[in-house]
């Protein structure tokens, strides 16, 4: 059952709020007036005024996910409230003399006000560095989220946070529970837009993924979401140009990490020409290089994450798979996939041995031992970051920091040849 408390730090449309708590709230109309056009206050979009319903009025059709808001309606904002002061980091590792130096300047940065872009390699450890940073805003009272633009990486998230944090926390995405007000909150980006002046410390993760990269309405919702003092700090380990741009302007202060937390450098991608994917699957063969480079990956025991571009294809493909290696556990995960998260676990065990996923799998999620084919490396949906960050998944344990990791393409790509200069940069920053 919802409480008063629950709705601090939150902007609701009226009718989400139950009447008895409609009294407590500031409220204020859904849009405002920007010269002859109307700004909706929840997306920081434009509305299109021909988005026009029978009773007359407008709507807002950016946000609607969350509820309609038209040109009659109220928004419901509950101001947010100090918590009980606390000690919640229960993590008792220690961080290598390089993550310290990062998890350092992030603790600093947040006493000084100053908001923060910290580019890490993948596999650097950059969720352990933000641990110091959580809790001291947490300790004294504070709100904190962390957000990302994909469910399974905040799924992943909630998990070693909760690990790691003894304080109450809540994880808000597009199928979760209802809200419970809690002082550190996981959510993915698109949650921020339920949330106004709540946090005083906003971490988002993988800020360059897709949908939150050059979003404008979720880049509102994450401005909003902050306290007029508080501060955000970006996560990446393939920043974009926008980033970079605000670095240059001093609107951000720059936080550099280049090796991994082993110490090991990145693995480096091999490109391997193959052709005709597709030509041999409809014989339902694969091609004979392709196929020579799996069987000979099988039979080191390593499990194989294999990406496909699309979802069509590699269903097919991954039966295809089936077919040439009948005694593999083999499975396939997109974003339409309903039992996905349970497929990753199965996989993470190593009950699936071979996995074909689409860039789903891209970021956000680590498998030890792994090695890592990327099947049409060619593909115009693998761009420079989406490579970097595949071949990010490779190589981050300490048991085995190396791996095999091929792009098999029929062309070299633009994409496919700056993320291999990209990788080799970073390992020359790392002293590689």
């Amino acid at each position: 059952m919802e409480t008063l408390e629950d709705f601090y730090g939150r902007r609701l449309p009226k009718e989400r709020v139950p009447d008895v708590f409609v009294q407590q709230a500031e409220t204020m109309p859904a849009f405002k007036k920007q010269g002859n056009s109307d700004i909706c206050l929840r997306c920081g979009q434009k509305v299109d005024k021909a988005t026009v319903l029978p009773t007359g009025n407008f709507y807002c059709r950016t946000c609607m996910v969350f509820g309609r808001l038209t040109s009659t309606s109220q928004l419901c904002y509950f101001p947010q409230a100090a918590f009980p002061k606390t000690q919640c980091l229960k993590w008792l590792g220690q961080l290598t003399p390089f993550q310290k130096e990062v998890s350092d300047g992030l603790v600093d940065g947040i006493a000084k006000g100053q908001n923060m872009l910290v580019h890490a390699v993948t596999g650097a450890g950059k969720t352990e560095m933000i641990y110091q940073a959580i809790a001291s805003v947490i300790d004294k009272g504070g709100a904190v989220c962390v957000a990302s633009p994909r469910v399974d990486v905040c799924i992943e998230l909630d998990k070693r946070l909760r690990r790691d944090f003894s304080c109450p926390i809540s994880l808000l995405h597009g199928e979760s529970e209802a809200y419970q007000r809690s002082p550190l909150v996981i959510a993915t980006t698109h949650q921020l837009m339920t949330f106004y002046r709540a946090f005083d410390l906003l971490i988002i993760d993988e800020v360059d993924a897709f949908p939150f990269v050059d979003n404008p309405s979720l880049y509102h919702a994450a401005k909003h979401a902050v306290t007029s003092d508080g501060v955000t700090v970006y996560l990446t380990a393939t920043s974009t140009n926008a980033l970079e741009k605000m670095v240059k302007k001093g609107e951000l202060q720059k936080l550099h990490l280049a090796r991994r937390f082993h110490a090991n450098p990145l693995v480096v991608p091999k490109p391997i020409w193959q052709e005709n994917v597709l030509k041999n699957m409809a014989k339902q063969r694969l091609p004979r290089t392709l196929h020579h480079h799996i069987k000979k990956q099988r039979q080191t025991a390593f499990p194989l994450l294999l990406f496909y571009p699309n979802i069509k294809e590699g269903q097919q493909f991954a039966k295809c798979l089936e077919r040439h290696f009948p005694d593999e556990k083999i499975g396939f995960v997109s974003s339409r996939t309903e039992n996905r998260l349970e497929l990753v676990e199965a996989f993470r065990k190593q009950e699936i041995t071979m996995l074909v996923s689409t860039t789903i799998l891209e970021r956000g999620v680590t498998f030890p031992c792994l090695d890592v084919f990327v099947i049409e490396a060619h593909h115009r949906l693998y761009t420079r970051s989406a490579l970097v960050q595949i071949a990010g998944r490779v190589g981050r344990s300490m048991e085995r920091p190396t791996g095999e990791l091929l792009f098999f393409h029929a062309g070299l790509t633009k994409a496919i040849k700056q993320s291999i200069e990209e990788i080799k940069d970073m390992n020359k920053k790392g002293g590689f």
